[in-house]
């Protein structure tokens, strides 16, 4: 099969789809693979790291999309992309499409086959190509919140750990997930008073179990939260609905309770966010205030770290991108009922319930584009 990979040009996104150890493993197994020059310097792998292992270089991204069976992205092709998507085109990457019409709608147009990372789901109900980006996204939340903080950036002036004589800082996460846990490991560990809000006992139990004494575990309801972020100095938003828009936990009415100065990182963002007054940001322009209350938005956290990144997201994603390009798409989702979760949209059709459900259009079921 004919992989490419083109140059990710989302604002300040660094990372690359495919590292060229990954490349070495699919050239290997008798595939072509296709790198946009550039691709891969903003987490520091040179064109010359490619070619080593066999991949060749494209000039520009027209032809990576124009020579490729599949496409390997990290995010949503964005507008001046979608010219370059054509029929039966494999492209596999983080789509969010319950947080974006267009976005959906253009695919469709397409005529795409479009297999989705964040939906990817294993028998465990773990998405095992979601979990390493929410690992970096939830760690840094609590770094991003702690620097905005900062009086310098309109913050309540505030440290996360205290010091002695002088409590620490409060931090709320809505969500005891991935991102939930992952944020409150960096929050605890800085000092910080931690109170986690889930919906599930379960997990509830389990982090009332493994987290240090400065975590507190509550029920999540409208009531409980109001209480908890009226004396929040960062609350970081980490829910998750597979594949669906995030819930609203957090309305506009709420935010008058809430400490000036105080901060919301919202992780949810990729999937439209879980705070009413929240919209997507960029690392160059990252928050905004509404009500005295800084909000972060930035949709592509992990980007940031793109070193780290790219690593940490190419070891989950490389095995799954070996199935699709070994048997083609359609055997691969017979093989592996994970991966045929991931399909979201088919042949101009959406086939993924969560997408469906978001903008009322017809839902196909994933099986009978399987035949």
């Amino acid at each position: 099969m004919k992989i490419g990979v083109p140059k990710e040009i989302k604002t300040n996104e660094n990372r690359i789809a495919l590292v060229p150890a990954g490349a070495e493993m699919l050239i290997g197994a008798g595939h072509s693979v296709l790198i946009e020059t550039g691709g891969g310097l903003g987490s520091g792998f040179t064109d010359d790291d490619y070619i080593e292992v066999g991949a060749r270089i494209a000039p520009d991204a027209a032809t990576v999309w124009k020579d490729s069976d599949m496409i390997m992205k990290v995010k949503e092709p964005i507008k001046v992309e979608w010219p370059h998507m054509r029929k039966d085109q494999l492209i596999f990457t983080y789509f969010h499409f319950a947080a974006d019409k267009d976005l959906t709608e253009a695919h469709l147009k397409s005529g795409a086959v479009c297999v989705a990372y964040e939906t990817v789901e294993l028998p465990s109900r773990e998405l095992p190509l979601l979990t390493p980006m929410s690992e970096v996204a939830g760690r840094m939340a609590v770094q991003e919140g702690a620097k905005y903080l900062e009086k310098l950036y309109g913050g309540r002036g505030v440290l996360l750990g205290g010091v002695p004589g002088v409590a620490p800082a409060k931090v709320v996460i809505l969500g005891g997930g991935i991102v939930g846990i992952n944020a409150a490991k960096m929050a605890a560990g800085l000092g910080a008073k931690v109170v986690i809000l889930d919906i599930s006992l379960d997990r509830l139990r389990y982090l009332s179990d493994v987290m240090p004494a400065n975590v507190q575990t509550i029920y999540s309801n409208h009531k409980n939260i109001v209480e908890q972020i009226k004396t929040a100095d960062l609350v970081v938003g980490g829910v998750l609905v597979t594949g669906a828009k995030a819930p609203r936990l957090i309305r506009r009415e709420d935010l008058k309770s809430m400490q000036p100065g105080s901060v919301i990182v919202d992780v949810a963002i990729d999937q439209g966010g879980c705070v009413e007054t929240i919209h997507a940001t960029t690392h160059e322009n990252p928050t905004y205030v509404v009500d005295g209350v800084i909000h972060y938005g930035v949709a592509n956290m992990p980007g940031g770290v793109p070193r780290t990144s790219t690593l940490a997201l190419t070891n989950a994603t490389l095995p799954y991108a070996a199935q699709l390009a070994n048997k083609g798409w359609k055997q691969a989702l017979k093989d592996n009922p994970a991966l045929l979760k991931g399909l979201n949209v088919a042949q101009g059709k959406v086939t993924y319930a969560g997408v469906a459900d978001a903008f009322g259009m017809e839902f196909h079921p994933p099986e009978q584009f399987l035949v």
